[in-house]
């Protein structure tokens, strides 16, 4: 195995990476800034909790035209090509961004606003949900042998990385204007950029070239005429191999990156920066669980080194739940055990490096893109609520073992997760699995 990436793998796993942050800090960004919008695209007489109420309900529109994006920019680039799609779904994030800079509020064209914020975060949900699977699957087929798992690694590292650039430009928003500022015009400057840096992503995928094997499958006319038609019919383990891992995928970026800062911050009786800051280095820590995880899976296996981060997280999530849920809780304890749970939460990154390889390269983009995009969708919409039952009936009992009520959640994703593997293991010895 060479150790040395060449100039070619620099530019495949450099501008997916890339497009791949963009992309997730385009869709991101818009829960930052809600309350902003909120304001702006609402009536002024609607109550401020129906005003949030509806901004996320739009957003909440994303995620529900996912599936829809995935399924459909799959089926093409299991026909067409990768790379086609991997363009498509850059320039439909990008393009809808760009506009949310610059859609006139309530105040100007009354509720014909509201219209065209739905239509910018459904091509945005479109967009992602045809983007992430794209790019796992294009960096899976350009990356040589014996470090595929490494490439796939740094690329969901990259992913996660937006959620961070959308932390810090909302910091630096926040540092830079005032309140009235931020509420009249300067929300929307995180969209242009967004808008900006995405266009120059676009124009440099052009350089990117069609993937090895799309090009030897086309040559063979091995294409699948209808790709999604064969996964049900070759691939249904590997589909809900695919699904359960994408459930502790969700539960990782959900529960522990967005959502659990929150209820530390009035636990601990921390300040929203401070609250911010604890976050960020929670995706940092999970960023470099990520790599490290794909680097493992290369060098001892998928099973062992999925084994090894599902052990971990269990263990360091049984630590971080009962220091957190305490009538006292210590700043400084409850902050250290949080941060190791993030770096085992890389156990994420399991679920691209097993989807990538329990499907066949001629139904690989349908089947991995069907599978994340539904179970994402599903978990995704349960799991917010989910947490905020849980985490309220364990306040409720911080005397006796019902305030794990939380934890145990994350703890069945642990075990999820180690299923799985064992899963992956199973279809690894019984059913061919592809590899460049």
């Amino acid at each position: 195995m060479s150790k040395n990436l060449s100039k070619k793998d620099i530019k495949v796993l450099g501008l997916s990476s890339l497009g791949g942050t963009l992309e997730f800090y385009d869709f991101i960004i818009f829960v930052f800034f809600a309350s902003y919008i909120s304001k702006n695209f609402f009536p002024e007489n609607l109550s401020p909790f129906w005003q949030m109420f509806n901004t996320y309900g739009i957003f909440a529109a994303g995620y529900l035209a996912r599936p829809l994006g995935g399924i459909v920019m799959a089926h093409f680039g299991d026909k067409f090509g990768r790379k086609k799609m991997f363009m498509l779904s850059i320039l439909l994030m990008v393009i809808p961004t760009f506009l949310l800079a610059f859609i006139p509020t309530y105040e100007s064209i009354g509720y014909l606003c509201i219209v065209l914020l739905v239509f910018v975060r459904i091509c945005q949900g479109i967009a992602i949900g045809g983007e992430l699977p794209g790019a796992w699957v294009f960096v899976f087929e350009h990356a040589p042998k014996g470090q595929k798992r490494t490439y796939l690694g740094i690329l969901t590292a990259s992913v996660v990385g937006g959620i961070l650039l959308g932390s810090f430009v909302f910091l630096m928003m926040n540092k830079f204007f005032t309140q009235e500022e931020l509420y009249e015009w300067a929300w929307r400057i995180p969209f242009f950029l967004g808008g900006i840096f995405g266009i120059i992503s676009a124009y440099l995928r052009k350089f990117l070239r069609e993937t090895p094997v799309f090009e030897q499958m086309k040559k063979d006319k091995a294409l699948e005429k209808f790709p999604l038609k064969e996964v049900f019919k070759k691939a249904k383990l590997g589909v809900v191999l695919s699904m359960l891992i994408t459930w502790v995928l969700t539960a990782c970026i959900v529960v522990m990156i967005l959502i659990i800062p929150s209820f530390m911050a009035k636990m601990l009786n921390i300040n929203a920066s401070v609250q911010t800051y604890i976050q960020m280095l929670g995706i940092v820590v999970l960023v470099i669980g990520c790599i490290l995880s794909g680097i493992l899976a290369d060098k001892i296996g998928i099973v062992k080194a999925c084994v090894i981060f599902s052990l971990g997280f269990f263990l360091t999530c049984l630590f971080y739940f009962n220091a957190l849920y305490t009538k006292t809780p210590d700043f400084n304890t409850v902050s250290v055990y949080y941060l190791s749970a993030c770096f085992f939460a890389g156990v994420m990154n399991f679920c691209p490096l097993m989807m990538s390889e329990v499907f066949d390269a001629k139904i690989k983009f349908s089947g991995l893109s069907f599978s994340y995009n539904i179970a994402y969708a599903l978990a995704g919409g349960f799991t917010p609520q989910l947490a905020l039952f849980l985490h309220t009936i364990a306040l409720e009992n911080l005397g006796n073992i019902v305030r794990f009520s939380l934890g145990f959640y994350m703890l069945a994703m642990a075990i999820i997760s180690l299923l799985a593997a064992l899963m992956f293991k199973y279809l690894s010895n019984t059913q061919r699995t592809y590899s460049q």
